[in-house]
C-alpha cells in the first residue's frame, strides 16, 4: 500500500513539474498554468475526485507561505507603504464583504446576510501565494509590487475573522456588533503578540546555542508552525502571528544566521515554497469535479451567473476603493496638494486588477461545515462553494493572463523610484569596499608588510575600488547603461563558462581529487551567481 502511495506521489509530482516547463515554454505564469491544466485534467473520464482538505492547507501550506513571503519582503517599502496596505488589507476586505453580503442576499434566493457575510469573508482577500508566485514573472513598478504583497500578507488574517464570526452567527443565528469589533482586536493583537514574542524566543535561542546551518535550516522551517499553532490554540490570529513573527526575525537575522545558514535556508525554502505552490494550483484546478457535484440546489448556468455578478462587484468595488484611497485624501487637504506630487491614474488599475484569489479562499469555502450542529445540512454551502471557485478562475486565470497585455498598453514603468537599482548597488558596494580598505589600513598596514597574503588582499581591495570608481563614472556618461552593464555579465558568463569547460577537461584526466574538483566547480557557480543573480523562479 505504502509502496503504491510513493509511486503515485512521484508520478504526480513527476507530471506538474513538466506541466510546470510547459508553462514556462508557454510564457505563462505556472500558477495560472497549473490551474487550468488542472481543469483539463479534472475533465478527463475516470479520474478520481480529489478534496482539498481545509486544514490541509491552513495547517501545513499557509504558515511556511506566509513565513516565506513575510521573510523576503521588504520592511522598509512595508513601512513606507503601510497605510496604503493596512487601508486595503483591512478596510478594503471589510467593506467588500458588506458589499458581497447584501449584494450576494438579494440575488441568491433564499441566502440571508449571514450567509452573504460568509461568502463575502471568504472571496474578500487576494491571496498571497497567486500574489508572490504571479507578479514575480511581470514587470510591475515596485511600489505596486510592495502594497499588493503587502497587503496580501495581512489581509488573510481580517478575512478569516470575517468568515469565524459569519460563520458563527449562521450557526447560532445571532450577531453582536460590539463583541465582533472586540473579539477582532484581540484575535489581531494577540496573533502579532504571539508571532514577536515566538521570534525573540527562537532569535535568542539560535544567537546563544551554537549551532550550524543544518540545525538553522530546520529551526526556521519549524518556526512558522510553531507561531501558527501558538496564536490559534489561544484563539488568536495565527496568519498575523506567522507574518509578524517572520518580519522580526527576517529583520534581525544577521544576528544569529551565518552566512552558510543563510545561503542555505534560503536555497531549502525556495524549493519547499515552489513544490507547496505547484501542488496548491494543481489542486485548484482539480477541483472542478467536487464543486460541479455538489450543486444540487442550483442550475450550473444560475452559478455561473451568480458568480459573474458578484466577482463583478468584487472587482468594481476594489477599484472604486484604491481610487479613493489614493485621491480622496488629495481633494480633502489643500497642503497635501502642494506637497506631494500628483498620482498615477494608472496605479491604482493596476493595484486593483493584480488582485486574485487563490486556495485560501477555496479552503475556507470548503471549511464550511456540511451540517448544523443540529443535524440539518448547512444552508446554501453548495453555491457558496461554487460562486467561490469561479470567482478563483475569473481573478486568477481571466485577470492574470489579461495583465500582461494591460500592463503593455498601460506603459508603466518604475519612474517613481529615487534610484535605479543598479545604480544602488554600486553606490553600497563601493561604501562597503572603503569600509574594508579603512579597516585594513588602520588594524592590518604592518602586517601586510610582512604577510605577502594579506598584502595581496589589501591590493585587491584597492583594485575593486578603482572597479567601483570607474563603473560609476560608465553609469553616469554611459547612454545605456543597462546595455553596457549586460555586455559585461555576457564577457564574464563567457569567461566562466570556458573556465568550467577546462575544469571538466581536467576532471577525465583523473590527476585531482574529486572532492577539490566539486569545491572549485561551486567556487565558480558562486562566481556566475554574483553577476546572474540567484533565480528560484
Amino acid at each position: 500500500m505504502i509502496h503504491n502511495y510513493v509511486i503515485i506521489s512521484i508520478a504526480v509530482l513527476l507530471s506538474v513539474m513538466i506541466l510546470v516547463m510547459i508553462g514556462q515554454k508557454l510564457k505563462v505564469a505556472y500558477p495560472i498554468f497549473l490551474v487550468i491544466a488542472g481543469l483539463l485534467i479534472s475533465l478527463i473520464p475516470g479520474m478520481p475526485h480529489i478534496e482539498i482538505e481545509p486544514d490541509l492547507v491552513f495547517l501545513i501550506f499557509l504558515p511556511p507561505i506566509l513565513f516565506e513571503a513575510a521573510w523576503f519582503t521588504s520592511w522598509q517599502d512595508f513601512h513606507k507603504w503601510r497605510k496604503q496596505i493596512f487601508s486595503m488589507a483591512f478596510g478594503l476586505v471589510f467593506l467588500t464583504s458588506v458589499v458581497v453580503a447584501y449584494l450576494s442576499s438579494s440575488i441568491i434566493p433564499g441566502l440571508t446576510v449571514a450567509m452573504g457575510f460568509l461568502l463575502g469573508g471568504v472571496n474578500s482577500p487576494p491571496d498571497a501565494v497567486a500574489a508572490t508566485s504571479v507578479l514575480k514573472h511581470m514587470k510591475i513598478p515596485k511600489k505596486i509590487t510592495s502594497i499588493l504583497e503587502g497587503e496580501s500578507l495581512i489581509n488573510d488574517a481580517s478575512s478569516l475573522i470575517v468568515f469565524k464570526f459569519a460563520l458563527a452567527a449562521v450557526i447560532s443565528g445571532q450577531f453582536i456588533w460590539r463583541d465582533a469589533i472586540q473579539d477582532f482586536f484581540l484575535m489581531a493583537v494577540g496573533g502579532v503578540a504571539v508571532g514577536i514574542a515566538t521570534g525573540l524566543l527562537f532569535g535568542a535561542l539560535l544567537r546563544i546555542i551554537p549551532s550550524n546551518s543544518n540545525i538553522d535550516t530546520v529551526i526556521t522551517l519549524i518556526v512558522p508552525y510553531i507561531m501558527y499553532v501558538g496564536a490559534e490554540h489561544f484563539h488568536f490570529s495565527g496568519v498575523l502571528a506567522v507574518v509578524a513573527g517572520g518580519l522580526l526575525m527576517s529583520y534581525n537575522s544577521h544576528c544569529y544566521l551565518s552566512h552558510t545558514s543563510r545561503i542555505q535556508s534560503g536555497n531549502v525554502w525556495s524549493v519547499l515554497i515552489f513544490l507547496m505552490n505547484t501542488i496548491i494550483f494543481i489542486l485548484i484546478g482539480l477541483e472542478l469535479p467536487v464543486v460541479v457535484a455538489a450543486m444540487k440546489d442550483y442550475t450550473i448556468s444560475e452559478g455561473i451567473f451568480y458568480s459573474v455578478v458578484i466577482g463583478g462587484a468584487i472587482i468594481f468595488t476594489r477599484i472604486l476603493y484604491s481610487y479613493a484611497v489614493m485621491y480622496f485624501p488629495r481633494l480633502c487637504s489643500k497642503e497635501l496638494r502642494l506637497k506631494v506630487p500628483k498620482p498615477d491614474w494608472r496605479e491604482p488599475f493596476i493595484i486593483s486588477f493584480a488582485a486574485m484569489r487563490g486556495v485560501v479562499s477555496l479552503a475556507a469555502a470548503l471549511s464550511i461545515p456540511a451540517f448544523l450542529p443540529n443535524g440539518e445540512a448547512f444552508p446554501h454551502r453548495n453555491i457558496i462553494l461554487f460562486v467561490t471557485f469561479v470567482i478563483i478562475l475569473i481573478t486568477l486565470v481571466g485577470q492574470g493572463l489579461l495583465l500582461t497585455p494591460i500592463l503593455k498598453w498601460l506603459k508603466i514603468d518604475d519612474a517613481g523610484s529615487e534610484l535605479p537599482e543598479e545604480k544602488q548597488e554600486v553606490i553600497l558596494m563601493r561604501k562597503l569596499k572603503e569600509t574594508a580598505l579603512q579597516k585594513m589600513e588602520n588594524d592590518f598596514s604592518d602586517l601586510a608588510e610582512k604577510n605577502t597574503l594579506v598584502r595581496h588582499q589589501k591590493h585587491k581591495l584597492e583594485t575593486e575600488m578603482m572597479l567601483m570608481a570607474d563603473k560609476a563614472q560608465c553609469m553616469a556618461s554611459t547612454g545605456d547603461y543597462v546595455n553596457a552593464i549586460n555586455e559585461n555579465k555576457d564577457v564574464l558568463r563567457q569567461i566562466i563558462q570556458a573556465q568550467r569547460n577546462e575544469l571538466h577537461r581536467m576532471k577525465k584526466e583523473k590527476i585531482f581529487d574529486d572532492h577539490v574538483m566539486r569545491s572549485i566547480e561551486m567556487q565558480l557557480d558562486f562566481d556566475e551567481a554574483k553577476i546572474t543573480g540567484f533565480s528560484h523562479s
